[in-house]
Formats: structure tokens, C-alpha cells, sequence
């Protein structure tokens, strides 16, 4: 609480807030069972397309189940429809995001999807009149577009390929051309699909195809740069943050929503002109270090 008070924590008991993802899988609510025996404070439901019968069923489930007690984030979706039928089930927060992951070719496949900007807007704007947080899901790649989800209405964001990199991220470390690298996969690639476990509460269940013969991938297996230490790189995405808000003339978060929505604060369109303006140009060679 000294070293790190802006973790999450439990209002009373100051401890550490627990979350952990599961499936809509039978099985799965073995699983919620014993995670909640455990202490869970927060279950997310993992799933590609959030607004199933199962998924519904499952917060239901929850919901009926545990009350009060545990929180559940549903997701994902794009659209108000699919939003309205998690939120009359009971969630108490929803995941936005179909396709826009950089691991992520939903949208190239299978040709379902959604812009990830206009999907944060419209699910968000939805979600606010019943009091529903939201979570931007996907494209979060530079303090930038953190500001951005904030700005189009996502309460906060879930970042993947941006901490994939770090030191207590999952894998190990390897050497590429001089690069220090991690490998990073999607949850719908076939590397993730065929580790698949043995109760169908994995990958094949996050996309509905633990039963077909042919596995149709939804995802890619890459590699990402280095980052360092989760303690330095946080900070570091704080910090920018905090600096894109003094940009903008925002004293708090609480005060983005209104001042958007008022007018002070507001996007525009950039030309292919002004994107190249915005970025490093005219120079022979530079060196792009982002913190310290």
C-alpha cells in the first residue's frame, strides 16, 4: 500500500483486489466455484463474441449464485445489442473489442468486427446509463491510445501486446538480429488452439471450435521487443498519461466523459499530411527512447 498506492485494493481491507478468467463451459463453474473459495474479488468472462447463450447463461449463473460477492466482467462486444442482452443479465462490466488486437485476425477472417474507436464510443455511451463500466480491449499500443479509449468512454484498458514484453510476462526470453524478444501468441491461433486442455476450458472453447475437425485460426504467434520490468514500464504509462490529460486542459478523469461530450475536448481527422507532420520526420537518423 506505501510501495504502490495506486494498485487496486479492497476499500476496507486494503489487500490486493484477485481477478481470474473462465470460459462458459460447464466445467467452468467447478472452476468460479473454487476461485471463489479461494477469495476472488473479480471473474472475466473469456470469450470472442460475448453475446451468446452461453455467456448469458453464465452470468446468470453467477449472478444467482454469488450475488453481490464477485464481480463479473462479460465481453467481449462491439455494438449496443450485444451489450444490452450482458447487461440484462446481470454484468456488472463489459469487455470492448472484436478484431483489433495486434495477435488478432477476426476481422481479415472471418470478416466480423468492429472499428475498435467506434466500438469504445457507441458500447460505452450505452453502458453509462446503466451505470456499467467498460473496458477497451484491444489496439492499446502507446500512451496515446490510452488517452484515446479513455476520451471515446472506456473506463480503463486491457493491454496485451504492450505488456507482453515486460520481464513477468509469460515466456522466454530469445536474441533475433541483435533484438532481445518474447514470444507472444493469440488465444486463436493454432499454437494455442493445440495445446488445448483437456477439459475444453481453453482456446478451442474461446472460439467455439473444440469440436470441429478443421481448426480455422483467429489469431497469430509473434514476437515482441523487450520492455523491462513491469515496475518501470507502469509508471512510465502513468506518467504519459498524465501528461496527455495536462495536453488537454483535463484536471481528472472524472471530468474526460463531461468535457467531450461538452465540446472542449474533441477529435478530429488527420490527413495522411498531418499524420506525417505528427510523427519524426526530416531528420538522417534519430534514436527513439520513450522513458527513463
Amino acid at each position: 500500500n506505501r510501495d504502490y498506492p495506486w494498485a487496486s485494493k479492497h476499500p476496507q481491507t486494503k489487500q490486493l483486489l484477485v481477478a481470474a478468467a473462465i470460459g462458459t463451459r460447464p466445467g467452468d463453474r467447478g472452476r468460479l466455484a473454487k476461485l471463489v473459495e479461494a477469495g476472488l474479488d473479480l471473474v472475466v468472462i473469456d470469450s470472442s463474441q460475448g453475446n451468446s447463450s452461453f455467456q448469458i447463461e453464465m452470468v446468470k449463473h453467477i449472478k444467482e449464485t454469488y450475488g453481490s460477492q464477485i464481480d463479473v466482467i462479460a465481453g467481449n462486444v462491439v455494438t449496443r445489442d450485444q451489450a444490452a442482452n450482458l447487461i440484462a443479465a446481470g454484468a456488472d462490466g463489459l469487455r470492448i473489442g472484436m478484431g483489433s488486437g495486434s495477435i488478432c485476425i477476426t476481422q481479415e477472417v472471418m470478416a466480423v468486427g468492429r472499428p475498435q474507436g467506434t466500438g469504445v464510443y457507441q458500447v460505452s455511451e450505452f453502458a453509462r446509463k446503466f451505470g456499467v463500466p467498460t473496458v477497451a480491449d484491444g489496439g492499446i499500443s502507446n500512451v496515446g491510445h490510452i488517452a484515446k479509449a479513455l476520451s471515446l468512454g472506456a473506463s480503463c484498458v486491457m493491454m496485451g501486446s504492450l505488456l507482453a514484453g515486460t520481464s513477468e510476462a509469460p515466456g522466454e526470453y530469445f536474441f533475433l538480429d541483435g533484438k532481445r524478444l518474447k514470444k507472444y501468441r493469440g488465444m486463436g491461433s493454432l499454437d494455442a488452439m493445440e495445446k488445448n486442455d483437456s477439459d475444453n476450458s481453453g482456446s478451442q472453447a474461446r472460439y467455439f471450435s473444440e469440436s470441429d475437425k478443421v481448426k480455422v485460426a483467429q489469431g497469430v504467434t509473434g514476437a515482441v521487443v523487450d520492455k523491462g520490468s513491469i515496475k518501470q514500464f507502469i509508471p512510465y504509462l502513468i506518467t504519459g498519461l498524465q501528461h496527455s490529460l495536462q495536453d488537454m486542459g483535463v484536471p481528472h478523469l472524472s471530468e474526460l466523459w463531461p468535457m467531450v461530450a461538452d465540446g472542449q475536448v474533441r477529435f478530429e481527422h488527420r490527413s495522411a499530411a498531418a499524420q506525417i507532420e505528427g510523427g519524426v520526420h526530416d531528420l538522417f537518423s534519430y534514436e527513439k527512447r520513450l522513458y527513463k
